[in-house]
C-alpha cells in the first residue's frame, strides 16, 4: 500500500460524494417475515473504513501481514492511460486458510488427497475482518469496464503466480451478482445484525421487544455493571496508548485461546490511532481504577462494524453489554443504521440482532475439483436460506410491530 497513492485508492473504496446510504426495505414484498431481516438488495453503504487506504497500510506496516504470516501482499489494480488508478483489488497470496472466516479447510484437504496443491491460494478479502463491503473497489466513472478488467486482471495474476484458485470473501451482493455472471462459484452465509428502525434511544428499542426479551436485556445491562464497573466510549483525540496497551492485552488473551495465536500485532493499533482515529470507537470496561474489558469497533457512515473483544475478570453479562448493548445504543445515538457484530453467535438473535446473509465468490483453476464444489455450493446455499428464515421466525421483536 506505501507504493499505492493514498487518494487515489481511496476515490474507488469510498468514492464521494456518496449519496447512497443505506436503506431499509421495509415493505412486506421485500420482507415476509420480520422486518428485522435484511432483503438481499436492502443495505447500501456510503464508507467503509476497513478497505481505506490507512487500514490496509497499516496491517502492512505492523507486520499483521506478510510473508511470514501467509499473507504476503499481492494487490491487483487497473491504471488508465495516464496511470491513473481507476480500479483495485486488495488481494493476498495465501499458503493457509486461517483469518478468512469463510472456511475452504475441507476444499484443501480434497486437493491434498487428489495428490494437487490448494497453497497458494489468491485471497481478495480484508484480512480478519468478516464484515460485509466492497472488494472490487472501481473509481465510479470507470464503470463496468474496469470491473471487467480487473476481474481479468485477477485471473491472469492468478494464472501467472500458479495460484489454484481466487476467493473473494465477503463483497456486496452487487459484486457477488457481477462475479457469478463472470463464472464464479457462488457461496452464501450467516450473520446477525442489528437494524435501526429509527429508534429515537435505546429505549425506544426496548419498547419494540416482546415483553420478556425486553426485561431480559435490563437484566443482563443492570447485572453488567455490578461490582462498581464503568463504561468509557472513547474516539478520536481520546484514543490514547494506554488504552491500546490495555486493549491489546485483552486481545491476546483472547486470541490465544481462540487461535493459538493473534493474526494483529500492536503496532497494528498504534497505526490505526494515528490515522483514522476518527473511524474508531473503543468500548472500556474499568473496574476499582484500572481497565478489565474492551471492545474495538469501527464507524461507518450508516453502520457500526464490531471486531474484537478481550477481557481480564469474567462479570456475568459483561461480554453482552461491551459488545452488543453499548454497539446498539451507539448506533441509534449517531444514526447509523444497523451493526455488524462479526462473525457467528445465535446468542445474538435474542439480543435484538436479527440474520442476515453474507456472500462470497471463488474460481477454482481445475474444472474437475471445481464441478465438485459448485454441486456442493448448491446444497449450501439452500440450507444457508433455510436456516435464515427460521432464524427470521425467532427474532424477539414483537409479533407484527
Amino acid at each position: 500500500m506505501s507504493e499505492l497513492d493514498a487518494a487515489q485508492w481511496d476515490a474507488c473504496a469510498n468514492p464521494q460524494p456518496g449519496e447512497d446510504s443505506i436503506v431499509v426495505d421495509e415493505s412486506p414484498a421485500a420482507d415476509a417475515t420480520t422486518d428485522a431481516c435484511q432483503s438481499e438488495d436492502a443495505l447500501k453503504e456510503r464508507f467503509n473504513p476497513f478497505i481505506r487506504h490507512a487500514f490496509l497500510k497499516a496491517l502492512e506496516t505492523s507486520g499483521s501481514v506478510g510473508p511470514k504470516t501467509g499473507w504476503t501482499v499481492t494487490h491487483v489494480i487497473v491504471e488508465d492511460d495516464k496511470g491513473k488508478i481507476v480500479a483495485a483489488a486488495p488481494s493476498y497470496l495465501k499458503t493457509h486458510s486461517m483469518g478468512e472466516y469463510v472456511f475452504d479447510y475441507g476444499w484443501a484437504d480434497a486437493y491434498h488427497r487428489g495428490g494437487l496443491k490448494y497453497y497458494p491460494k489468491l485471497q481478495v478479502c480484508v484480512p480478519f475482518t468478516p464484515a460485509t463491503g466492497r472488494r472490487l473497489l472501481v473509481l465510479p466513472e470507470a464503470g463496468e469496464p474496469a470491473q471487467h478488467a480487473l476481474i481479468l486482471g485477477l485471473r491472469t495474476w492468478r494464472e501467472k503466480i500458479g495460484a489454484s484458485s481466487i476467493h473473494v470473501t465477503f463483497p456486496t451482493k452487487a459484486e457477488w451478482d457481477a462475479m457469478g455472471k463472470e463464472g464464479f462459484l457462488q457461496r452464501t452465509g450467516q450473520q446477525f445484525h442489528f437494524i435501526n428502525k429509527g429508534y429515537a434511544d435505546f429505549d425506544g428499542f426496548l419498547a419494540d421487544l416482546a415483553s420478556r426479551k425486553r426485561k431480559m436485556i435490563k437484566r443482563e445491562r443492570k447485572d453488567a455493571l455490578q461490582n462498581d464497573i464503568t463504561i468509557e466510549l472513547l474516539t478520536g483525540k481520546d484514543l490514547k496508548e494506554e488504552h491500546w496497551d490495555a486493549f491489546y492485552f485483552f486481545y491476546t488473551d483472547t486470541g490465544s485461546r481462540k487461535w493459538g495465536k493473534p493474526y494483529l500485532t500492536r503496532e497494528f493499533f498504534s497505526h490505526i490511532g494515528e490515522s483514522m482515529s476518527e473511524d474508531i470507537l473503543l468500548v472500556m470496561a474499568k473496574r476499582n481504577g484500572r481497565y478489565i474489558a474492551g471492545a474495538i469497533n469501527f464507524i461507518g457512515k450508516d453502520a457500526l462494524y464490531g471486531r474484537n473483544w478481550g477481557c481480564l475478570e469474567e462479570h456475568p453479562f459483561l461480554h453482552f453489554e461491551v459488545c452488543y448493548y453499548q454497539a446498539i445504543e451507539y448506533a441509534i445515538t449517531h444514526g447509523l443504521s444497523r451493526v455488524e457484530a462479526g462473525a457467528q453467535g445465535e446468542h445474538k438473535l435474542a439480543r435484538g440482532y436479527g440474520p442476515a446473509i453474507t456472500y462470497s465468490a471463488h474460481e477454482i483453476a481445475d474444472p474437475r475439483y471445481a464441478h465438485a464444489i459448485d454441486e456442493f455450493l448448491q446444497k449450501e446455499r439452500a440450507y444457508i436460506d433455510e436456516a435464515n428464515e427460521e432464524y427470521a421466525e425467532h427474532v424477539p421483536f414483537k409479533k407484527g410491530g
